[in-house]
């Protein structure tokens, strides 16, 4: 039996984030990967490598969603980037009109190069629609403060544990919150609240720049195992030892950053 996972998540056109990355993602740990596409994120070369950003239009959005899940028996999904209210309303009406195992969420609150306002609303809107309705979610550093209302960067592990918990009262039963290179020190640690238990997980840093792709991967891979099966907690160490051994791998491009390299991770 092939194990299925689903992602409604913007493509980038460089192949470092996004659905891109998720679908890599997936195969890589023998998952069958089926998406929808939300927003095209294109960066621009001839302007600092700035965001080109197109939405998706809300029936387009539906539509694939319609045929994805006519097709196949889906029950876990990662939601990665949306975007605009507009789009993170019809994912909502997709995503409550059946029911679902799993539900990741990768918190992209912030798309860059929207206007202050229009972001806002974006940031309320993911909140109040797709929030709620998550089992799992990843924030990082800043993702992390943001959603729980406190002073970014988080820079000690019991802030960590603080957003965490915030977070899980919102809603979310399962948060993963990620250090990253914010965090001082020469580990990388993330910390899941499943509610109940507080669970660390710690390796050694690999550089202190930011590597692209990081979070999708990270997200993507405890979808994939989530869909095979695995309990949230084992599903979050696969994922942060295919995040390391992708950033020890990663790519390197014309671009100011590099991006992780999935196809490093062979397993335990």
């Amino acid at each position: 039996m092939v194990n299925l996972a689903y992602v409604m998540a913007g493509s980038e056109a460089t192949g470092g984030a996004g659905f891109q990355v998720d679908i890599k993602t997936f195969q890589q740990l023998g998952v069958y990967g089926v998406g929808t596409l939300t927003c095209i994120v294109s960066f621009d070369p001839k302007n600092g490598w700035g965001h080109r950003f197109v939405p998706v239009d809300p029936g387009v959005i539906a539509d694939q969603f319609e045929a994805a899940n006519a097709a196949h028996d889906l029950d876990v999904v990662k939601i990665g980037m949306l975007g605009t209210p507009a789009t993170i309303e019809v994912v909502h009406r997709c995503l409550a009109s059946k029911p679902w195992r799993h539900v990741v969420l990768d918190p992209v609150l912030i798309c860059k190069g929207q206007e202050p306002g229009a972001a806002l609303d974006t940031d309320t809107a993911l909140r109040e629609q797709i929030l709620p309705l998550a089992t799992v979610v990843t924030p990082n550093n800043f993702e992390a403060a943001t959603l729980a209302g406190l002073q970014y960067p988080l820079t000690t592990v019991d802030a960590l544990i603080d957003a965490a918990k915030r977070i899980n009262a919102l809603g979310t039963k399962n948060v993963v919150v990620k250090g990253g290179v914010d965090l001082p020190g020469h580990m990388a640690i993330d910390v899941l609240f499943d509610g109940e238990e507080v669970t660390t997980f710690a390796s050694p840093k690999v550089g202190d720049e930011r590597v692209s792709g990081a979070g999708c991967t990270f997200a993507a891979a405890i979808t994939a195992e989530l869909a095979k099966g695995a309990e949230v907690r084992d599903a979050a160490r696969v994922a942060k030892a295919m995040v390391d051994a992708g950033i020890q791998a990663r790519v390197s491009a014309h671009t100011p950053f590099e991006t992780i390299w999935q196809g490093a991770y062979k397993g335990d």
